[in-house]
């Protein structure tokens, strides 16, 4: 009997001695449900960020950007407010390293960041609109 599947696999075309797999095809309506989730699944992801950029403006961050900071100034307001937790020279104490910090965090986050106190033990700190500008200034040259 076993000369007889050897026999009908070689009919085949299959010398071997195995059997062929075939793959069977892909039905249209599997491409088409499959094609439905993943637009879902991007529109989803894209009014997920629509949200994230549609919060509502703080007039505060909204004030400070329309301002043109002095980085000079930033500086001098960072020493007497922020070096103690992130170190002279930004390169981080108790705070986190500043360094490259605008590289990594938008102006309103950096803002949101400073007058939030959400970051502990970061203090709750709101200066005034242009001291706000004269440290972002600052903080976009680190």
């Amino acid at each position: 009997m076993s000369d007889q599947i050897v026999n009908d696999q070689k009919m085949k075309g299959d010398s071997s001695g195995e059997s062929a797999i075939t793959a069977k095809p892909i039905s249209q309506a599997t491409q088409r449900v499959v094609a439905m989730i993943i637009g879902l699944v991007l529109l989803l992801c894209l009014a997920l960020w629509g949200l994230h950029s549609l919060r509502p403006a703080d007039p505060y961050v909204q004030n400070v950007l329309q301002l043109t900071g002095n980085a000079e100034r930033g500086h001098d307001l960072f020493q007497l407010n922020c070096a103690t937790c992130h170190g002279l020279e930004a390169a981080g104490e108790v705070g986190p390293n500043l360094q490259g910090v605008s590289a990594r965090k938008s102006k309103s986050d950096l803002i949101i960041q400073v007058i939030s106190g959400q970051t502990p033990p970061m203090p709750q700190f709101q200066p005034n609109e242009k001291d706000m500008a004269d440290l972002l200034a600052f903080l976009e040259t680190l």
